[in-house]
């Protein structure tokens, strides 16, 4: 049973999902893309537009302005593509864009996510269950590898779900870029 399960799955798009408001997108956003398609042979990665963080304050952009800026990052990396789904969802919450993208279960899905991220995501409706659905791959950002370590997220995940990327880091937010 175990062969066919393995089977089946190696026959899956690998597909990765960074969620977020992109306000504004930046090359960090960017740069994990392009390493988490490299090191993990992702055939796409969908930037997951949301018209609000649930943990934040109203967005410096309105949703338009994000997604043409954020097209207009990813440039030649085709592979990136820039989606908005809570209309079609009706929903702004990860485990639901999980489990309509993988409806037809024809997904191995990475989701992919910034170590200071990690540190809340256990706060995240339904965190166990993305967990479960979903490769998670965090990428270290400055500052935040001790504290995302120790992270109830961290400590109470199957590491085989879970992947703690090291990588030249880009020292850029979307904080430090609204500021400007």
């Amino acid at each position: 049973m175990a062969k066919f399960e393995n089977k089946l799955k190696s026959q899956k798009i690998k597909i990765g999902i960074l969620g977020g408001t992109f306000d504004p997108a930046h090359r960090g956003h960017l740069e994990i893309s392009i390493q988490a398609k490299k090191r993990f042979k992702l055939k796409n990665i969908i930037w997951a537009i949301t018209k609000k963080n649930p943990f934040k304050n109203k967005s410096k952009f309105n949703l338009k302005n994000r997604t043409q800026f954020a097209k207009k990052l990813i440039g030649k990396n085709d592979y990136i593509k820039v989606k908005f789904y809570e209309d079609k969802i009706a929903s702004n919450r990860t485990i639901d864009l999980i489990k309509h993208l993988d409806k037809n279960k024809k997904f191995e899905i990475y989701f992919i996510m910034g170590a200071d991220n990690l540190i809340n995501f256990h706060k995240w409706y339904k965190w166990k269950s993305i967990i479960k659905k979903c490769n998670i791959l965090v990428f270290d950002r400055q500052g935040f590898k001790a504290k995302s370590l120790k992270s109830v997220t961290f400590n109470g995940a199957n590491k085989n779900n879970l992947t703690f990327i090291n990588f030249k880091k880009v020292n850029i937010s979307s904080s430090q870029l609204r500021k400007i």
